[in-house]
């Protein structure tokens, strides 16, 4: 049987035929001096694959070298691996002698399953489509025909702002990983390295994330039990003092491939189906994984190598330094500050406070998409090229004019008052857009909409937003205003 090669994101046993099947693993050190990665994504990356490594034994070859070429010198086996998760990486091992490409792993919706269902469209691409799609075609929450519940999405019941009053939801936290040798001699090499000059963002921690697949499966089995059944209603709401609200947590997981998806989307329909967890949240959960993850995944291959650079807003503004290494300090706007801070700490914040609030900020400002979304992959420990491109290009900065969304994701600061409580006690009020306490969402936001009212495409969903700028009279005077401040923390 010829060596499975398999990289730092396939590190679960689904991405294995047999349970003595050999191995190859590599650990390349250029992959760090490339670009600022968080301290603690560099720390989970290298955690799991050198856990993986000692969990094979000598099962596997486990290589330490500065490029991957280096390393496969000193391999002279033929080898397989399973199709990679970008496209750099396809091209490498495609362009290596003895190297054999197997599928995809790690996913649900083969390539050529979404190429074809893609096809047939003729048009623009939507998640909801596709999710209907994938569950009529994987059984997954039907009863025969219909689905389970009688409709595809209880979407607008997963919507609610977080209680009021609460600092915390009353929902018990996830449980958190045991640190070992393992992790005690990743954090002394990455504190040599940087004493070397590889340099990283974010703060260094605890580890908070799974780095084996018994430790994932762990954490899967307690969000099934004792979180599932609040993350519906609540999976939108933001708190300042509750960054995990009852989200799973588990993002990371599944892009390190330490979680097959298929068995974590029936492990939630069986606990509607045996244990009554209701089915909002079920589906909540589901359509994360098997419609949104899945459709990002496809549509990074089914879309153009072009589409990474897709800029149709025409955004040539450079991120600047505070955001780019996420300096909350000098930020003042509370929810910004706010986010900036989680993601400096923990390496990690749920889906809305990434989408409303950064790549609503960065959407607003006109920063240039590459830059965006290579913060997106360098920041976040779930953060991969495949993951980050179509999400941040498509659906956070609208840079593809609505291939695979329909209008841009772009709120003023009325939208973070109602999901969160981070507008009490803020400097700024989200109701005001001119002037000293001018909220930077709120004017951003009318900024934006002044800036690209001719290249954004004429939409119903759009039609009554744009009709109101038009009636401001103040417009000219906001948009004067967010020019001065453009690059300055708010």
């Amino acid at each position: 049987m010829p060596r499975r090669w398999l990289f730092a994101d396939q590190l679960g046993p689904h991405f294995l035929d047999e349970r003595r099947q050999p191995v190859l693993l590599i650990e390349s050190k250029a992959v760090f001096r490339r670009r600022a990665f968080h301290r603690q994504k560099a720390h989970l990356v290298l955690s799991a694959l050198r856990h993986r490594a000692a969990e094979l034994g000598d099962q596997a070859i486990f290589l330490r070298a500065e490029t991957y070429r280096q390393a496969l010198r000193r391999v002279r086996e033929p080898l397989e691996v399973c199709h990679p998760t970008s496209r750099a990486a396809l091209d490498f091992v495609r362009g290596l002698d003895q190297v054999t490409v197997l599928p995809p792993r790690g996913f649900v919706t083969g390539l050529d399953e979404f190429a074809d269902w893609a096809d047939a469209r003729r048009g623009a691409l939507r998640m909801e489509t596709f999710y209907r799609f994938a569950r009529e075609h994987h059984r997954v929450l039907v009863d025969g025909a219909e689905p389970v519940g009688g409709r595809w999405s209880f979407d607008t019941e997963n919507r609610q702002p977080p209680p009021k009053g609460v600092e915390r939801l009353d929902v018990p936290p996830p449980p958190m990983p045991r640190e070992d040798d393992i992790d005690a001699e990743v954090r002394e090499d990455l504190d040599r390295w940087e004493r070397e000059g590889i340099r990283f963002v974010g703060r260094d921690g605890p580890r908070r994330f799974p780095a084996t697949a018994k430790e994932a499966q762990a954490r899967l089995r307690h969000f099934l039990k004792h979180r599932l059944p609040h993350f519906g209603p609540y999976e939108d709401a933001m708190l300042a003092g509750d960054p995990w609200l009852a989200h799973s947590m588990l993002s990371s997981s599944f892009n390190l491939g330490l979680l097959d998806p298929m068995a974590a989307i029936r492990g939630a329909e069986q606990a509607y189906r045996k244990e009554k967890v209701p089915l909002p949240s079920v589906e909540g959960f589901i359509r994360q994984i098997l419609g949104w993850r899945d459709f990002v995944w496809n549509l990074y291959w089914y879309f153009e190598p072009g589409y990474q650079r897709s800029n149709a807003l025409g955004a040539r503004a450079a991120m600047p330094g505070w955001f780019r290494d996420l300096d909350a300090d000098a930020v003042q706007a509370h929810c910004l500050s706010d986010v900036l801070a989680d993601l400096r700490d923990h390496g990690w914040v749920h889906h809305i406070p990434r989408l409303m609030v950064l790549g609503n900020y960065a959407l607003q400002r006109g920063w240039r998409t590459a830059e965006v979304v290579d913060f997106f992959r360098r920041s976040f420990v779930d953060g991969y090229d495949w993951v980050m491109t179509v999400n941040v290009v498509g659906m956070s900065q609208y840079a593809d004019l609505g291939r695979m969304s329909t209008k841009p994701y772009v709120a003023g600061g009325s939208y973070i008052n109602r999901m969160s409580d981070y507008c009490g006690g803020c400097r700024y009020d989200p109701k005001v857009r001119l002037g000293e306490r001018a909220c930077p969402f709120t004017a951003g936001y009318w900024s934006f909409l002044d800036r690209n009212r001719d290249r954004i495409p004429a939409n119903a969903r759009m039609a009554r937003t744009m009709a109101q700028m038009n009636r401001l009279g103040d417009l000219d005077a906001v948009r004067d205003q967010e020019k001065r401040r453009a690059s300055k923390a708010p």
